[in-house]
């Protein structure tokens, strides 16, 4: 896999290519969360087109916690490799609970398409209903929740173990001029 990559970097144009390398991350981040959104579109339709037909949301949230382990395990190996330093354990604990929040972030939308502005048969046609459901989790959900994600997970999940905690940045110290220092 890493042999077909640098295949593929090393193709493309120098002003491509070094953007591909400045930003690797956050495409790392955009690849696995694609590979999570189809787990996730996968999961989700199937349940919510038989076994879980009267029950969406339900749906929604079992897809989202199926495709958040995948995504664990690939922006751990992958994406954020070079991060992080943590106890595995507690790495894990705060993914989750990031994730935790994305799940609601993730299924609110849908809620609220649902039973708020009541976009469900019989109020609607049955096609209403999915371009509804597809509209509200499938693209505002996610997107809503994919932000709020990369932005978490590398502030607190996979810090970069070379920034200072806290966020601040510390300026290099002046050099001494005192000669009695």
């Amino acid at each position: 896999m890493l042999r077909i990559a640098k295949a593929v970097l090393a193709k493309l144009p120098a002003p491509l290519h070094a953007f591909v390398l400045n930003h690797r991350e956050p495409l790392k981040f955009a690849v696995v969360g694609g590979a999570a959104f189809l787990v996730d579109n996968a999961i989700f339709y199937g349940l919510k087109l038989t076994i879980l037909q009267p029950k969406p949301v339900t749906a929604k949230i079992i897809a989202v916690l199926v495709a958040t382990i995948a995504s664990y395990v690939l922006n751990r190996e992958w994406s954020f490799r070079t991060r992080g330093g943590r106890e595995r354990r507690h790495e894990a604990a705060l993914f989750f609970l990031v994730s935790g929040i994305g799940l609601v972030l993730s299924s609110a939308p849908l809620w609220i398409s649902r039973y708020a502005f009541h976009l469900q048969t019989p109020d609607v046609t049955l096609v209403t209903q999915e371009i509804a459901d597809f509209m509200s989790a499938q693209i505002v959900g996610t997107l809503i929740a994919m932000v709020f994600r990369f932005w978490a997970l590398r502030k607190w999940v996979f810090p970069d173990e070379k920034a200072p905690s806290g966020g601040l940045r510390l300026a290099p110290a002046p050099e001494s001029t005192d000669e009695a220092a």
